[in-house]
């Protein structure tokens, strides 16, 4: 196991390489001159030349790439240009906020995908299996942004539910924020539930269909047994499932923290572009590619502890 991890790491830091050159390169694409938003419109053509020289912006591609790959490495994330401070203490809290919406979206997305999957697999031709099937067709159908409005509209008309940001005017306590993190939460979760539910579906599908299951059956065991034991077989696919929704997720979650007002790496980076802060821009991307590629390493990991046959 220790030299699969091995081997899973290794392979990661050419993906991690790629992953910064890909930022790297967009973030220089974007249309935008950070110099001008430091500085202002009426600016004299000295003032700018000396602070192109002072951030490096004179210097070749290449040389730019490797002075921030080395700032970056020894946790030097730049100054916002909006804000003037410091970006990394920036990203990291904001994608601390977003971290917790992430779970409870997963959590969410997952449990009922899994509940959702096996009424299907186990009652394809029922009125109940079908209304499933047709309920996570259309879960997935639908734009994460079309739910959040929905909910959001929900919230408005009935109070039920806080319609935006992460606390409100109380102390802050638990269930504050969890009150506050329910809408977010399910328009995040919706679609990845789909999507878990009909995957899930077929691959407990495929394993009711084998020959130990029959054996199961002809030996007397329950059908909760049975399919206890199927899920187990199951589960390497519900891993491998999972580990894709989060890539998702952390896509999703920009249109959800949004119209949401959720304090997160979404809502942040959507800020940073409309006021052209490049390096909040850079540094946000670049965090929620490298937790990605994290989050697979993870997902290969736990699925060859589930599988063996992965190890080998």
């Amino acid at each position: 196991m220790t030299s699969f991890l091995t081997r899973r790491l290794l392979l990661a830091i050419p993906i991690l390489i790629g992953v910064s050159i890909v930022v790297f390169i967009t973030i220089k694409l974007i249309p935008g001159d950070p110099v001008a938003a430091l500085l202002g419109p009426n600016a004299t053509p000295q003032a700018r030349a000396d602070l192109v020289a002072r951030m490096g912006l004179n210097k070749p591609i290449p040389l730019q790439y490797v002075d921030w790959i080395w700032a970056v490495l020894h946790g030097n994330l730049g100054t916002s240009i909006s804000l003037q401070q410091s970006v990394g203490s920036l990203v990291l809290k904001a994608f601390g906020n977003t971290l917790i919406l992430l779970v409870a979206s997963l959590f969410l997305a997952t449990l009922g995908g899994v509940v959702l999957g096996t009424i299907v697999a186990l009652r394809p031709r029922s009125v109940l299996g079908r209304i499933v099937s047709s309920t996570s067709l259309g879960a997935i159908s639908i734009p994460q942004y079309t739910v959040a409005l929905l909910l959001l509209l929900f919230a408005v008309e009935t109070g039920a539910l806080p319609t935006g940001g992460m606390h409100g005017t109380g102390d802050g306590s638990f269930g504050d924020l969890l009150a506050h993190l329910v809408l977010p939460a399910i328009a995040a979760a919706l679609t990845p539930m789909g999507i878990v539910a009909r995957m899930f579906a077929v691959a407990l599908s495929d394993v009711l269909a084998q020959e130990f299951v029959e054996s199961m059956r002809a030996r007397g065991l329950s059908q909760a047994a049975i399919v206890r034991h199927a899920m187990h077989n199951a589960l390497p696919s519900l891993l491998t499932i999972t580990g894709l929704q989060v890539g998702y997720l952390l896509g999703g979650v920009l249109f959800v923290e949004t119209i949401f007002a959720w304090p997160g790496i979404g809502q942040q980076v959507y800020s940073a572009i409309s006021s052209r802060d490049m390096p909040l821009i850079q540094a946000g991307v670049l965090i929620s590619a490298v937790v990605l590629v994290l989050v697979n390493v993870v997902v290969d990991t736990v699925h060859a502890l589930v599988d063996p046959r992965v190890r080998a």
